[in-house]
């Protein structure tokens, strides 16, 4: 099917808001960082793969879109023109579907302008799919296949691995579940996204949250990225607070946890990039619950791929994953023994001329006719402990529990 889309500026007056997240509605997808980013409303067109060749089936199916589209972007920003948002699983193995939807509405902000994209759609008709947010029963959510006691067990299994040299890292999750009845989270996002600003929040057919943690962002073959391990609370103080922050930054254990990160990203980045630059340090990033280990990443493409094709290269790195990364993959699947579909894979968005950003889906959950599954899991290193890893899930669980 041909698609004509159109893209041109709008102003808040005409979208009746004040803000921008002001359009989260209980009909709305998103991608949204520190205030701008996309919200999208209706389905023009899925696009669905599933197996190891899930990315370069997306690929191939979306540069087919895209050449038989009829583009006029009067924009020409970030996310302008055709774009469809993603979320891809995590495992090759996965029953779920990975998917590409491309709305029929989407709004963006960026830089203090508004800009509409609409696809087989006139504007005003278009405009006529936003509904506001409508609140939802707050969820009851209870431990699903991994209890807190298989995990403390699965997490002592890994460190009989990690003592005998079979892998260096491995991250291990938990889930939990509540019932619902064609939940949509929207009103917890429109929270999420004024809490937890800096995060990418997203909603994907399905998948959503309040990721930290960048996969990639590529513009005109510039590739951006931003690795996260080592995790610690936040303080209940000022002083206490940043003491924990200090501490976290000398941390052997993090520290640890975070090169096998670093080397896993910027190793799987050589195959087609150039000029790679690691912050010279990892730092301390706050986020409103947590300390994490943070490292930034900038590369060059030595290609013309798209995001897509990117991303199938840097999924899954050590930082949801392990060391090495195969082998690690295979004790996650002999360990957790469940689908984690699209938990901790990419979720974002891909532009007309492959550009994108895409975040790892952390710090959120899957949605289904009847229940949402929410996910948390930690990197487990030869210094780990599993009561510790346990509590760790629990601050992190905390982002959709204290919001849903």
């Amino acid at each position: 099917m041909s698609l004509v889309v159109t893209s041109q500026r709008i102003t808040a007056e005409k979208l009746g808001i004040s803000q921008f997240t002001d359009l989260l509605g209980s009909n709305s997808s998103c991608f949204i960082q520190n205030g701008e980013g996309l919200i999208a409303w209706g389905q023009a067109q899925k696009l669905s793969a599933t197996g190891a060749n899930r990315f370069r089936a997306l690929d191939a199916l979306w540069q087919e879109a895209v050449s038989s589209a009829n583009i006029k972007d009067q924009v020409n920003s970030s996310g302008s023109g055709l774009v469809a948002l993603g979320s891809i699983t995590f495992s090759d193995n996965s029953q779920s579907e990975s998917v590409l939807v491309i709305p029929n509405l989407i709004i963006g902000f960026s830089n203090g302008e508004y800009f509409a994209t609409t696809v087989n759609l006139e504007l005003d008709q278009a405009l006529e799919l936003i509904r506001r947010p409508v609140k939802q029963e707050n969820l009851d959510f209870t431990p699903s296949s991994i209890s807190p006691e298989l995990f403390c067990e699965n997490v002592g299994r890994a460190l009989g691995l990690i003592e005998t040299n079979q892998i260096s890292k491995v991250v291990l999750a938990r889930d939990l579940v509540a019932k619902a009845k064609d939940f949509n989270p929207n009103y917890a996002l429109a929270k999420l996204t004024s809490k937890f600003s800096s995060c990418y929040t997203y909603l994907v057919d399905g998948t959503f949250g309040a990721s930290p943690e960048l996969l990639v962002e590529v513009s005109k073959r510039t590739v951006k990225a931003r690795v996260l391990a080592g995790t610690a609370g936040r303080g209940t103080d000022k002083e206490v607070d940043e003491a924990i922050g200090e501490a976290l930054s000398h941390s052997h254990k993090n520290l640890s946890e975070h090169e096998y990160a670093i080397d896993s990203l910027t190793s799987s980045m050589r195959e087609l990039c150039v000029e790679i630059t690691v912050s010279e340090k990892p730092f301390s990033l706050a986020l409103p619950n947590l300390w994490h280990l943070a490292s930034d990443v900038e590369a060059i493409l030595n290609s013309d791929i798209t995001s897509l094709a990117l991303l199938e290269i840097l999924h899954p790195s050590a930082a949801v994953a392990g060391t090495p990364r195969d082998k690690a993959l295979a004790v996650i699947d002999s360990l957790e023994k469940i689908d984690r579909g699209r938990y901790a894979g990419p979720v974002g968005w891909v532009s007309a001329n492959g550009d994108g950003v895409w975040a790892i889906a952390l710090r959120g959950g899957q949605i289904t006719e009847d229940e949402v599954t929410a996910f948390a899991g930690c990197g487990i290193v030869a210094e780990s402990d599993p009561e510790s890893e346990l509590a760790e899930t629990n601050l992190k669980f905390k982002t959709v529990l204290e919001n849903l």
